[in-house]
């Protein structure tokens, strides 16, 4: 079994062999993104590749409560799993499987019926509306695929195994390959087939997921009961901050969105290419993050803070090491890259010059992604919502918008930037000099 103790060995070696499978497993979930991206923007044009683009941050704002919640799993579980708590790890499970399939099903039923209205208060281009749509409603129909397979990967990280969360991101990579080309044009689907090919691929890898984990007893799993009230109160005193958190997030993403749909569809086509290849630069700060989340939750659960500082330290030099030879790999290639999906020449222009600019300020948000990975494996989740709050909604959508109306269509990429830079040193205020080591979860009968 591939699980790792944090809470005794070498710091640097366990964040290396843990994060590193991580950040593998975002590259195939960046690479599954990529190549959907691929055939539907060579395959059905630009207006496409906009309408999935638009549909995409739509979907991911709107299961944004959920995945908050989900991110909260790591930090119960893995604070359990640094008490050797068994009990308390199988009621946990428990308890989060029943919450978090009531509210999936609740946000994919009333999200599908909503669809077209949340579109048009987006301003989306109207060549590109019905793809949108459509897109949207196919994806929101197989939420719990979406939302299944993440949440095992996120039990797993939890206990300290990277590596199989691996093995079911790389099957449905492999799936979407194979299945996106076969819809979209063997089948003449167009974009409802490529939101097929999405949501089977997941529902596969999901299925795969429940079997091989189940059955070769990675986590102790239990058929659903109906949870006790204090699982459920704990689950929600900390989904709840951490799903508004996502929900900032994602909220100030679509506010950005609307900015950049404000310029037309050369602007948005461009920006969905390059938004593809952005997210490249962000997958060893995100690993890094989950990493730091699950390792500082074990050992702030066994009392250990001496280590926790240690992680902390160890993450900010692995982040601004390797986020800065991305970020000089992604501007040497920034317009091959781009033209990779699109063709329309002012399109792959934009694309180009939001990549320039941007790449260099990614290492300041990849410290953001360390700081407050520590801080939500204290249980800080409120303390995260407030930081989300000011980074997005006082720092970045402003400084966009200015950015925009001053320098145009370049200035939404400087203003993105400028706001990482900001936001980072907002976070390391709050990390040296914050009240998160306070933070105590569970009772001593509830340790015990």
């Amino acid at each position: 079994m591939s699980q790792h103790d944090f809470t005794a060995g070498s710091i640097a070696k366990h964040m290396f062999y843990f994060s590193t499978p991580i950040m593998l497993t975002n590259l195939l979930q960046v690479s599954y993104q990529f190549i959907d991206s691929l055939w539907i923007g060579n395959l059905l044009g630009g207006n496409a590749l906009g309408a999935v683009t638009i549909s995409s941050t739509v979907i991911v704002t709107m299961l944004s409560f959920i995945i908050g919640i989900n991110h909260a799993t790591l930090t119960i579980l893995s604070q359990q799993r640094g008490r050797k708590n068994d009990e308390g790890l199988r009621s946990y499970l428990n308890a989060l499987v029943v919450v978090l399939s009531t509210l999936s099903v609740l946000a994919g039923t009333i999200g599908y019926f909503f669809s077209e209205w949340i579109l048009m208060m987006l301003d989306t281009p109207a060549e590109m509306m019905a793809g949108a749509a459509a897109y949207l409603r196919i994806n929101l129909i197989g939420i719990l695929f979406l939302l299944g397979y993440n949440f095992i990967s996120t039990v797993l990280r939890a206990m300290g195994d990277s590596k199989t969360p691996l093995k079911f991101v790389m099957v449905a990579v492999l799936l979407n390959t194979v299945l996106d080309p076969v819809f979209i044009s063997l089948f003449d689907m167009g974009i409802e087939g490529a939101a097929l090919a999405t949501i089977l691929s997941q529902g596969l890898s999901f299925l795969l997921g429940v079997v091989y984990t189940i059955r070769r007893k990675l986590v102790l799993f239990t058929l659903p009961s109906i949870p006790n009230k204090e699982e459920v109160f704990l689950i929600l005193k900390l989904g709840i901050p951490s799903g508004l958190q996502m929900m900032v997030i994602h909220a100030g993403v679509l506010a950005i969105m609307s900015v950049v749909n404000s310029f037309g569809k050369d602007v948005v086509a461009g920006f969905g290419a390059s938004q593809r290849i952005d997210s490249l630069i962000t997958l060893p700060a995100m690993a890094l993050g989950t990493a730091v989340n699950s390792m500082a939750g074990q050992n702030i659960g066994a009392g250990r803070w001496d280590r926790v500082r240690q992680i902390a330290i160890y993450g900010a030099i692995y982040n601004f090491t390797i986020m800065l030879l991305i970020a000089i790999l992604v501007f040497s290639l920034a317009e091959f890259l781009t033209a990779l999906f699109i063709q329309q020449k002012e399109a792959v222009l934009f694309g180009k010059d939001y990549l320039k600019i941007i790449a260099f300020f990614y290492p300041f948000i990849g410290l953001n992604f360390i700081l407050n990975g520590i801080v939500r494996g204290a249980g800080a989740m409120y303390q995260i919502l407030v930081l989300n709050l000011i980074s997005f909604w006082i720092l970045r959508y402003p400084l966009t918008l200015i950015g925009s109306e001053w320098l145009g269509q370049n200035g939404i990429s400087l203003g993105m930037g400028i706001s990482f830079v900001l936001s980072s040193v907002i976070s390391f205020v709050y990390f040296k000099f914050g009240k998160w080591k306070q933070k105590s979860l569970f009772t001593k009968k509830a340790a015990e």
